[in-house]
């Protein structure tokens, strides 16, 4: 099966770019937006609505298969690509890609897109947002020509060794932390809340008294609202580097605080996602492996989640074996093609350490349905439901998509 024609459309995501630096400076709100002096290059606000590339390929019997071209939300940031804009971007993907792609045969997804992935324009690798975009329309193509899905195509390709089951699906709150944890304890959201824990004064509290009275209230909560003991979500909880922040990076004041939100979880289990950044990988890597140990030493019952500085397949790799955290969120539009989605969660998971398909609330549906796909196949620890912080759509689309996989894989068993 042939690609005849590739066809590009502007798109919308589910929701915003935010410059990262100018909010952790302090940024006042108005309403839903930001005030004040953005700090990262490209943005021209604050907080922007988010864009996307859907990238068509039609195939020589008229199926068409797509994939959506999108950054995170903090694009920019903790040593990604730049802001992602549509109308920069389409030009590069029809003038650069679509005449490389037009009569390739579709037998292998990988070999495809890995050469897609590594391809290079006046020595620079295509930006992030069109590799991944790129890369999941070739997945959805093999695999309308082999007429299976596409965690299928993911199985056989990379050898996996495993059944396309269900993940675990973590749910992600935004500012409104108390409403949408209600939301998602009615919906039985198997991980939560993430929380958006990014300011110290505001969420976290200089002494961390903020953040803990949530987790307390968060406990309180899912144990008045649930209809079965039996359900006992996990607790997972982003806070963007804000703990170093208010203990001065000092890796024994940051166990001992994090102590004390794992006794204000109990009897849930306790994630937290980015305690430090220090603004540098190798650093990075250095501090967030000595709260390990130093958690693991001491007995905390907590897992930690490497996520800031931890963007491409090699850094992924570095934190897996410096065992740089507990579990390591693979962030899928900073890898780039989705192939390497496939081979982090399988990397993580041989090294014993939790593989987290991630992504970003600034996706697009299409890039959820793909990687839900790819973490189904390969055994992922978790996975997030996006795009949107407003739960209900997120948990949808990642939750109707795993059934729908399911039931047809276990139709042709």
């Amino acid at each position: 099966m042939k690609i005849i024609d590739v066809v590009c459309s502007e798109g919308r995501t589910g929701f915003y770019f935010d410059d990262q630096r100018a909010i952790k400076a302090g940024a006042g709100h108005d309403g839903f937006t930001y005030v004040g002096e953005t700090k990262t290059a490209g943005f021209t606000s604050i907080r922007q609505a988010g864009e996307a590339i859907s990238v068509m390929i039609v195939l020589e019997d008229g199926q068409v298969a797509y994939g959506d071209c999108a950054a995170v939300q903090y694009s920019g940031a903790g040593g990604r690509d730049p802001l992602f804009l549509a109308k920069d971007f389409i030009p590069v993907i029809e003038k650069d890609i679509v005449p490389k792609l037009i009569g390739r045969e579709l037998n292998s997804f990988r070999a495809l897109a890995e050469e897609f992935d590594a391809m290079t324009i006046d020595g620079k690798r295509l930006h992030t947002a069109i590799r991944y975009g790129v890369s999941q329309a070739i997945l959805d193509a093999v695999a309308k020509a082999k007429k299976v899905t596409m965690a299928e195509i993911i199985k056989e390709e990379y050898n996996t060794g495993l059944e396309v089951t269900r993940r675990p699906i973590f749910t992600q709150s935004g500012d409104d932390r108390m409403n949408n944890a209600d939301k998602m304890i009615i919906k039985g959201a198997d991980v939560m809340p993430h929380a958006l824990i990014n300011h110290v004064e505001t969420k976290l509290g200089n002494d961390g008294s903020i953040l803990k009275e949530y987790v307390e209230w968060l406990r309180n909560r899912v144990i008045a609202l649930r209809t079965s003991e039996d359900y006992a979500p996990i607790f997972h909880i982003d806070v963007y580097g804000t703990i170093g922040m208010a203990f001065n990076q000092d890796i024994k004041a940051q166990a001992d605080y994090l102590a004390t939100l794992v006794e204000a979880a109990k009897p849930f289990k306790l994630r937290i996602e980015g305690p430090m950044d220090v603004e540098d990988r190798d650093k990075q890597i250095e501090a967030l492996a000595a709260l390990t140990a130093e958690v693991d030493a001491r007995g905390i019952e907590i897992e930690l989640v490497a996520d800031e500085w931890c963007n491409t397949l090699e850094d992924i790799k570095l934190f897996a074996d410096n065992k740089a955290g507990h579990v390591v969120q693979i962030k899928t539009p900073d890898l780039g093609g989705v192939n390497n989605i496939a081979e982090a969660i399988l990397y993580c998971n041989e090294k014993g350490i939790g593989s987290y398909s991630g992504g970003t609330c600034n996706e697009t549906n299409r890039s959820a349905e793909v990687t839900t796909n790819i973490a189904m196949a390969c055994g992922a620890l978790q996975v997030l439901a996006k795009p949107g912080m407003g739960v209900d759509e997120g948990f949808m689309i990642v939750n109707n998509e795993m059934n729908r996989v399911m039931a047809l894989v276990n139709r042709r068993k």
